[in-house]
């Protein structure tokens, strides 16, 4: 299991940026606008192959005719709401999880331009809906990878899920092979545990 990235939603980025900044001691860097979809992100490479997006609504946007992704319009704070696996091969992932008995769902064309113009494309995958705990999977294809470009100096030194019913989730995390611990909890949530200058402090 290869963690492609976490996604931290808020409902500004600039001050998401600065929250993060403050507790774990790196400036993200902006990412880019997701046209049509109504936000913007910043990020910070966790590894080598891994990152952390800050995500939030971008005000210089119109208002999008769907529901902003991650659930962002809703929310009153900043919080860690998704997870991404990461795929060579994508489609060969999807069938080993219908295979294994759960649908990730069809897989879909994503995009984004960069502040410099660049525009960065994946796929991925629908059905990780705001408030599962159950990732989505993305392949980067020939674009190169946004932890090579983001700032560096935070490592992701350990990750799990917490939820009030595990076995419930078992079964799915094994069909998309995400090796990862879920502990008893009254309610869901994402735990990662982030090392950087500032110390290391956990980021749910």
């Amino acid at each position: 299991m290869l963690i492609d990235h976490l996604v931290y939603a808020a409902p500004d980025l600039p001050a998401a940026v600065a929250e993060v900044e403050g507790r774990f001691g790196v400036l993200a860097q902006a990412g880019g606008k997701h046209d049509g979809s109504g936000t913007h992100n910043a990020l910070l490479a966790l590894g080598a192959q891994t990152y952390l997006e800050i995500i939030a609504p971008d005000p210089g946007q119109p208002t999008p005719p769907m529901p902003r992704p991650f659930g962002v319009d809703g929310l009153r704070r900043g919080a860690l709401v998704s997870w991404a696996l990461a795929c060579d091969d994508i489609d060969a992932a999807v069938a080993r999880a219908r295979s294994r008995g759960y649908d990730p769902g069809e897989v879909a064309d994503g995009q984004r331009a960069t502040p410099t113009g660049t525009v960065l494309r994946w796929r991925l995958t629908r059905n990780a809906m705001p408030g599962s705990l159950i990732p989505f999977l993305i392949s980067w294809g020939s674009t190169e990878h946004p932890a090579r470009s983001a700032p560096p100096g935070l490592t992701l030194e350990a990750f799990n899920l917490e939820h009030p019913d595990p076995p419930s989730l078992a079964p799915l995390l094994t069909a998309l092979g995400a090796d990862v611990e879920i502990r008893p909890a009254a309610a869901a949530a994402f735990v990662a545990r982030l090392s950087g200058p500032n110390g290391t402090h956990v980021l749910r």
